[in-house]
């Protein structure tokens, strides 16, 4: 990936709707909530943001916010792995899962956070530590 498709989260958030945009933001803070040492790497190219604990994407990222014209998917790179007594997740994908955000409230539900702590869990454990 280049630099020029690299970029900042103000960005990202040009990008999208302006009826998302506080669904993005909300859910950037539900990250950060849960992980505060998150890497934060915004690839303009792929129009989401990815969180991890380092700046690689799929070996380092556990989550990302990928924002749609009336939701924002926050999905996680191993959500096939996780527990979701909710029934959140969505995607059929061989590992990729995703929630479809289409609120504020919804970003701050229990059911998310216990997504993204598990997820971090998860990639931490994969990688040792």
């Amino acid at each position: 990936m280049t630099k020029a498709k690299l970029g900042t989260f103000e960005e990202l958030l040009q990008l999208s709707e302006e009826t998302t945009r506080p669904i993005v933001t909300a859910l950037r803070e539900t990250v950060f909530q849960v992980d505060r040492n998150a890497c934060e790497v915004v690839r303009l190219g792929d129009r989401a943001a990815t969180y991890g604990v380092g700046p690689r994407k799929m070996l380092d990222g556990y989550a990302y916010i990928l924002p749609h014209k009336k939701w924002v998917n926050l999905g996680f790179y191993q959500g096939a792995d996780l527990a979701d007594p909710a029934g959140l997740l969505e995607g059929t994908g061989a590992k990729m899962r995703h929630v479809k955000i289409r609120s504020v409230d919804d970003a701050n539900q229990p059911a998310v956070l216990a997504l993204i702590r598990q997820a971090l869990d998860k990639r931490r454990e994969t990688l040792g530590g």
